[in-house]
């Protein structure tokens, strides 16, 4: 492949003569700039615009309602020096390639730049490239193809930008004078908001009920075979209902001296396909659910792959770019992998590239997510990348490269062994052809792996060697998670692949959903301004209104609608509402404030439970004459009686519990107290925990207790 000496060479310019001016390219990031610096000659200079540099104030609307919607643009803050800059580096250039993300965001950033380096320099050619990944080839492309500015795409994000500042800058005041300031509501913010906590109702209103299971192991009579952990799925012909202990000792009792003899076995070939490369939200699920990353980390560290990682002595983009809503290939990337697949796994090559169906709601503006080079395996480059880069990586390469191999094939084998009255059942996959599943590490599944099966067959005598009885309860729906909450949004049509992770990140930051065991809670905060909303204006944070304008700004793109008449069909009524809702709502401003029994130790004075920016805290009600605060006490320590309070870890910020006494008291919790809930079994605090088995449930923090909540009050096991 010789990626090193592509870079070295750097770009063929578009005469054959160098240029008595060097060619200006502006990217959006340093390291982008970079990595592209590297593969271009001495006649090019890569600059940073560091994203906007001209967009909206934040202090006012700036939108002219009565004139079309027409927005004010300004200098963003602090970034007049760098367009200057860039400006004068404009007027020593020969000509200028405008170099932003190839969305709607990064043309609305070439057209700003075009029009305030045009403004200054009018006599240097201004014109626009676009890559989809960073490699010499796909860079070389782009500069000797330039275009103009898609003004379509630019009205789209206009429209956006205008629609989302209409909405919060009406609605943020009207939560400020009726709640508290320092919160917002957007368009799409609000609708994820509102489905957490609609969420959240369901998991309120569950009653977990206690159901019980039974396992067992047996033992071919005149062999040294051994059938592990079989399940009773049947009892009497019926499915087992088991709601107590009792019923289950009442079975094994019936059991310990039943014959046991292996009934049927059944064997089902089944034909496994790869599943298509990753888009936007696809990456940001699956990152979540094998790596335990959150959206935001995810695109950070798909953010330093894709702008690129210096490996030996070259600088390469490792991933194409990482926004994207389709699993469109390249021609050249189905070349490249299926030239790799026909090296590394001949057998495993399909006779033809396998295509995947774009999404309908798809904009397919890029293609797939997928590694710049198959070449780079996730091991040959693991040294030069740090533990999440390659662990992100690697799910992108397998993923791409297993969607171009041949299906696998498994065998299921499923055994029943007939005891007494009831039947036990185990079952185990084969694996007859591993296909696309010799390439997956990160991403394979326990099916991938395969289950080995016991070596009986149908009509051996077993005896019943250990019974395995076991507690479950029911589990309600499940919170979402960043995974989940991702998901739905795509599968109803809310946001963009360049959405999802700010909406969940805004929703954290102004403390209207909290973290727990990697769900997303609603604070009461969150709750009482959904609620409002949802009362107020249900048209506003409606998801199918909300997918409707996601659906209209793509029309937009397409030239098929006007963005300023889009906006006026929504403004008009929806200004109306909002000024009739700031006349009649009543004001909750310190509804939130409780009074506490607690006394500052500074005045004597009683302590008010207040709500700030990061959650709750007490406050002295002798403010401002004393200002004395501190963390609210969550539950008593068991080891000197001292106050949990919630702490948070240095670097991260990590939230942990331990006891205030610290460091006289060293107690801590990496679960969340409960309040005023003590285990009825020992005295030592409740919390709420989360395992695989049983999902979120009330336990006590005890490690030598083991009382587990239930729908019965002051039961447990």
């Amino acid at each position: 492949m010789a990626v090193s000496k592509k870079g070295e060479a750097g770009a063929k310019t578009r005469k054959a003569k160098k240029p008595d001016k060097k060619i200006l390219v502006i990217v959006e990031s340093p390291a982008k700039a970079k990595t592209i610096e590297k593969y271009l000659g001495d006649s090019y200079m890569v600059k940073a615009s560091m994203g906007h540099l001209i967009d909206l104030p934040k202090s006012r609307m700036a939108i002219d309602v009565e004139h079309e919607f027409e927005p004010e643009y300004i200098t963003v803050r602090g970034r007049a020096k760098l367009l200057k800059e860039l400006q004068k580096d404009a007027k020593k250039s020969g000509e200028v390639l405008l170099a932003s993300d190839n969305d709607r965001e990064g043309e609305a950033i070439a057209w700003h730049l075009r029009n305030a380096i045009g403004a200054k320099s009018k006599d240097v050619p201004i014109k626009r490239i676009s890559f989809n990944e960073i490699t010499p080839q796909a860079i070389k492309e782009a500069v000797v193809n330039p275009a103009g500015i898609d003004e379509a795409k630019v009205n789209a994000q206009t429209a956006r930008r205008v629609l989302d500042r209409l909405v919060g800058y009406n609605l943020s005041p009207l939560l400020w004078k009726k709640v508290k300031n320092g919160l917002s509501a957007g368009r799409v913010q609000s609708v994820a908001l509102r489905l957490i906590c609609e969420r959240e109702k369901e998991v309120e209103l569950f009653i977990p009920d206690e159901y019980w299971t039974l396992d067992a192991d047996f033992k071919a009579a005149k062999s040294k075979h051994f059938v592990s952990r079989a399940q009773l799925v049947l009892w009497r012909g019926k499915k087992p209902e088991l709601k107590s202990e009792a019923e289950v000792t009442e079975i094994i009792e019936k059991l310990k001296n039943a014959e046991c003899r292996v009934g049927d076995i059944r064997e089902t070939e089944k034909t496994v396909k790869p599943r298509p490369p990753f888009t936007t939200s696809q990456m940001q699920q699956t990152a979540a659910n094998r790596l335990g990353f959150t959206s935001k980390k995810t695109m950070q560290i798909a953010q330093q792959l894709y702008e690129g990682i210096n490996i030996g002595e070259s600088r390469i983009g490792l991933i194409t770019y990482m926004r994207t809503d389709s699993v469109r290939i390249s021609r050249l990337a189905l070349e490249e992998v299926r030239a790799w697949i026909a090296k590394n796994y001949p057998g495993d090559l399909p006779a033809a590239a396998c295509e995947y169906a774009v999404g309908k709601k798809a904009q397919d503006a890029h293609e797939t997510i997928r590694p710049t080079y198959v070449e780079y395996t996730p091991d040959s480059i693991k040294e030069s990348l740090t533990r999440d880069q390659h662990r992100l990586y690697s799910i992108i390469w397998e993923r791409f490269v297993a969607c171009q191999m041949e299906n696998a094939k498994t065998k299921t084998i499923s055994i029943d062994i007939n005891a007494g009255e009831g039947i036990f059942r185990i079952a185990g996959t084969k694996i007859l052809r591993k296909g696309f599943m010799q390439v997956l590490k990160l991403l394979a599944s326990k099916d991938e792996k395969g289950v080995s099966v016991p070596s009986v067959k149908a009509g051996d005598i077993l005896t019943a060697e250990r019974f395995y009885s076991e507690q479950h309860f029911t589990q309600g729906p499940p919170r979402y998670t960043d995974a989940s909450i991702i998901k739905t949004l795509e599968e109803k049509g809310i946001g963009r692949p360049s959405t999802y992770a700010p909406t969940i990140s805004v929703l954290l930051d102004r403390y209207y959903v909290t973290r727990s065991n990697k769900q997303l809670v609603p604070t009461l905060l969150g709750k009482m301004i959904s609620d409002m909303l949802s009362e107020y204006f249900p048209h506003v944070i409606d998801a199918a209104f909300t997918a409707t304008m996601e659906t209209k700004l793509d029309e937009v793109e397409e030239n098929r609608t006007s963005w300023p008449e889009m906006i006026r069909e929504f403004y008009d009524p929806f200004k109306e509402q909002v000024d009739e809702v700031g006349k009649t709502l009543e004001s909750y401003k310190g509804s939130l404030d409780e009074m506490t029994d607690l006394v500052c130790e500074k005045c004597g004075k009683p302590m008010i439970k207040k709500l700030g920016r990061f959650g709750f805290f007490l406050a002295c009600s002798g403010f401002p004459d004393c200002k004395n605060t501190r963390s609210i006490p969550l539950a008593k320590c068991p080891k000197c009686g001292g106050d949990v309070v919630a702490r948070k870890t240095r670097g991260r910020g990590k939230e942990f519990y331990g006891c205030a006494n610290y460091p006289d008291c060293d107690f801590i919790s990496h679960f969340k107290p409960l309040p005023d809930q003590n285990c009825p079994k020992c005295g030592w605090f409740m919390v709420e925990k989360y395992d695989k088995k049983n999902g979120s449930h009330k336990g006590c923090i005890n490690p030598g207790c083991d009382y587990l909540h239930s729908n019965e009050d002051g039961e447990g096991s």
